[in-house]
């Protein structure tokens, strides 16, 4: 079992004890250093400060316990936030209706960057409306596909 979904599987109790959801777990190197990030979501509300120093503290204690990963690392917990990417199905199925935006390895009908509404997610296709058409992009030809809810802070 991959370290992302033993973190996973410890994690998603306790946030839901919180009223709180794991919206992904990261496992990461970055330089010399390793990172666990754990990014939450709230169905009801933003994620705060708050939360994420709760989640911090329990899962860390119960990762201390359970040692489950060998090397060192630093945890991190924070909001999904705006422009959260989408990397799982039920990231997809939960976002149906909202505005995305994505970026491909290679160009798909002669473009690299879509932006438009999230239509569907079903066989690792993503069903993107765009101002001009509809189209059914490989998620396996994405380097990132991510929520466009900040459009309006700008």
């Amino acid at each position: 079992m991959k370290a992302t979904d033993i973190v996973f599987s410890i994690a998603k109790p306790i946030a839901k004890e919180y009223g709180l959801n794991i919206w992904d777990v990261i496992f990461e190197k970055e330089g010399i250093n390793w990172f666990l990030r754990i990014y939450l979501d709230k169905n009801d509300g933003a994620v705060t400060i708050e939360d994420c120093e709760k989640i911090s503290n329990c899962v860390s204690d119960k990762l201390d316990e359970l040692d489950p990963i060998e090397q060192s690392y630093y945890l991190e917990v924070s909001s999904a936030g705006l422009g959260r990417k989408l990397r799982k199905e039920e990231h997809f199925l939960k976002l149906i209706g909202e505005q995305i935006s994505m970026k491909l390895y290679k160009s798909f009908e002669g473009k690299k960057h879509f932006t438009g509404i999230l239509r569907g997610f079903k066989d690792g296709c993503i069903k993107l409306e765009t101002e001009d058409e509809m189209f059914n992009i490989p998620f396996s030809d994405c380097s990132y596909v991510k929520l466009d809810d900040d459009l309006d802070l700008f």
